[in-house]
């Protein structure tokens, strides 16, 4: 039998007031802090702490100390900023090497149609994933229910409480190296918190972002990070497609500074200062012309736009493309939704709507109003992606579910399901399903 854990949505800071999360980012680690009106109730973001990430490069964790340094200063910030201690938080990160698996199952409930409770819906999801091989050295980290059907009635979001006499699922699980895990749960203990719970960061920034009717008429969400895109695609409310594509902003940066031949510090600047997606004007100057360190530069402006451009394109039109084809929905009326760090570019939505062939629009977090001023920009829509992710978890703890460390102890993060209890015999099956019915 499948083992559904207590997952750290619920107890994320146990009998405490506050949820915490942890974006693991390649150019910055931001740790968001909210703050509960009760042990159900609504948060309310409080506190932002962020520190220049270090230690990261495309995502993965490439030097320990450093990183474990950014953390805790990250850490310490947040909790500066909101007067608390802070001991445990939901992480999100990404990485190379993501698979997104579709598996399905199927269960019988009788020879007449009765209704749905939620041990079948633990034994059709447990019968999707007797379907799925997970290779040595990688884990399940996330099984997302991506459809049901009852009876052959498609698009289900919730059979608990329908009848019918068979109920089948469309599973979707995310698969991740072992090694990446275990590098995140142990810089962010030695930076001092405990890890109650681990989320993918282009889940948590297409929560961040995506409004509810995008969700549901089909959307695509990147979020453009430093070293990497988190790709989402959304329809009917859920996930239909994650990836982590290796490629960010700093690539951009990079060409920058080969093409002017300076410093990535200095290009980074560049980046940021000039409209390197607008359309030209008559007011535009032709050189790009500055003083760096003592040296005098100029490069023909069109020049640099092109470098920069060029790499977008093949970015949005062949990477994340390819990964919205491998999502199966060919429609998405909702668009493309940006955002991360790398959306803070100007015109960047009007130069993509022409190299996607659909509508971008560029999307701050949805909490940004209710966020601190100066942080709550497009590049931490997935720190409050991540608050949002713990109450919907909580809301409904069969919709993302996933590795918990609140039995760290008793569970090896090697294995990718905590092990199973014993199967449950015909006479308690009966009892619980009277117990459910009555």
């Amino acid at each position: 039998m499948l083992s559904f854990m207590k997952t750290s949505a619920s107890s994320a800071y146990r009998g405490s007031e506050y949820l915490v999360g942890l974006d693991l980012g390649t150019s910055k680690i931001t740790v968001v802090v909210a703050e509960r009106e009760g042990p159900y109730g609504e948060a309310q973001i409080i506190g932002i702490g962020q520190a220049p990430s270090t230690g990261i490069r495309r995502g993965q964790i490439v030097n320990i100390d450093q990183t474990v340094k950014s953390l805790t200063r990250a850490i310490e910030d947040a909790a500066n900023m909101v007067g608390e201690n802070l001991s445990e938080a939901t992480v999100a990160f990404s990485g190379a090497n993501v698979q997104s698996i579709k598996t399905k199952g199927m269960i019988s409930l009788g020879r007449a149609p009765r209704t749905v409770i939620k041990f079948d819906i633990e034994r059709v999801i447990e019968s999707a994933q007797a379907n799925l091989s997970v290779p040595s050295g990688r884990m399940i980290l996330h099984t997302i229910p991506v459809e049901y059907s009852l009876d052959g009635t498609t698009g289900i979001d919730d059979p608990l409480g329908m009848a019918g006499m068979r109920l089948d699922i469309e599973l979707m699980s995310i698969i991740v190296p072992v090694a990446i895990v275990q590098n995140v749960k142990n810089c962010v203990t030695r930076a001092g918190l405990e890890v109650s719970g681990l989320v993918i960061k282009p889940l948590a920034s297409a929560l961040g972002a995506l409004t509810p009717e995008e969700s549901v008429v089909g959307s695509a969400v990147v979020d453009f990070g430093g070293g990497t895109c988190g790709v989402s695609v959304f329809l009917e409310g859920r996930p239909k497609h994650l990836a982590v594509v290796p490629v960010g902003g700093d690539h951009i940066t990079n060409d920058i500074a080969v093409v002017l031949k300076i410093p990535t510090n200095k290009a980074e600047e560049i980046k940021k200062d000039f409209a390197l997606f607008s359309d030209p004007s008559p007011e535009q100057p032709n050189s790009l012309e500055f003083e760096y360190m003592g040296r005098s530069y100029a490069c023909p402006l069109d020049k640099l736009t092109d470098v920069v451009q060029c790499r977008v394109e093949e970015l949005f039109s062949v990477y994340i493309k390819d990964e919205i084809t491998a999502s199966g929905v060919t429609s998405l009326p909702g668009g493309l939704i940006v955002t991360g760090g790398g959306a803070n570019s100007a015109d960047i939505d009007r130069y993509l709507t022409k190299i996607v062939n659909m509508p971008v629009r560029v999307s701050l977090p949805l909490d940004s109003g209710r966020m601190p001023p100066s942080r709550n920009g497009v590049e931490y829509t997935c720190a409050s992606g991540i608050i949002r992710y713990v109450l919907e978890k909580e809301r409904d703890p069969l919709k993302y579910i996933d590795y918990s460390f609140e039995a760290e102890n008793n569970v090896n993060i090697i294995d990718p399901i905590a092990p199973a209890p014993p199967r449950r015999t015909i006479f308690q099956y009966v009892i619980n399903l009277f117990k459910e019915l009555f």
